[in-house]
């Protein structure tokens, strides 16, 4: 028994450049496939809009295998788009199958002062690079690769360090926050390093110059709402706030 296909009007904001005034426009998804995924399904689109001569859509992809966080977009008021069946999706593990035939579906790049448009559903996330350049990173040679068992680590840190690890930096946390806060993005790397016994020599200076990074991008304040924890398709924890937290005020303590 074939699928049945579905009709879907897209509201999706077109924008040429970051200077231009941007607009959202109106399109028809047709025949569209409940098991495709969000952006096969903008594939499609963009190419009857190609073979018609229009300008097709721009939008980041890589993996499409929820790893990367490229395919960063809101999509109906949420980022990453959310699914019925709960949290923990990127935009390319997003299938059609959770909308219905006929629904109006909005779609916008990350909205954040601190991510400019580049085009369309593109935005420049470099800030996120220029602040793990601050200290997000192990500054000692390690030599060859070490022996599993050669640094025992506690259970309860080694787990703490690899839930924070899972951060892809999509953005997702910024987009959701009504402050444009990068918290839950920093906090996370920040915890990573900070529960391993190799992050422990730049760990306070780590914090310091991180959050330092963070507050010059223009990122803004955290109001402990958590909709960063919601939205995140890793499911990171706001926890790793906490711990952000209590490292810098040490740091600044330790001056």
């Amino acid at each position: 028994m074939s699928e049945k296909l579905m009709k879907l009007k897209l509201h999706v904001w077109r924008q040429a450049g970051k200077d231009q005034p941007g607009q959202m426009k109106d399109y028809v998804a047709e025949d569209v496939n409940p098991h495709m995924s969000f952006l096969e399904m903008l594939d499609v689109v963009n190419n009857k809009l190609a073979e018609k001569g229009e300008e097709p859509i721009a939008f980041d992809h890589d993996c499409r295998e929820g790893i990367c966080g490229m395919c960063s977009m809101v999509i109906n008021g949420l980022p990453h788009g959310g699914h019925r069946d709960g949290k923990g999706v990127t935009a390319c593990q997003l299938h059609m199958r959770h909308f219905n035939d006929g629904d109006d579906v909005y779609i916008e790049p990350w909205r954040a002062k601190a991510f400019p448009v580049v085009k369309d559903l593109v935005v420049d996330r470099s800030a996120f690079d220029r602040i793990i350049a601050q200290g997000g990173f192990v500054g000692v040679s390690t030599g060859g690769t070490p022996d599993a068992n050669a640094t025992p680590i506690p259970k309860k840190d080694a787990d703490a360090a690899f839930d924070a690890a899972t951060c892809i930096g999509c953005g997702a946390c910024v987009a959701a926050c009504k402050n444009s806060s990068a918290m839950l993005f920093v906090s996370a790397k920040v915890s990573h390093l900070a529960h391993l016994p190799q992050g422990q020599v730049e760990r306070y200076d780590r914090v310091k110059s991180m959050v330092a990074q963070m507050d010059a991008e223009g990122f803004g304040n955290c109001s402990n709402l958590s909709q960063c924890e919601a939205v995140c398709p890793k499911e990171i924890s706001v926890k790793v706030i906490a711990d952000l937290n209590r490292d810098l005020i040490k740091a600044q303590t330790k001056g």
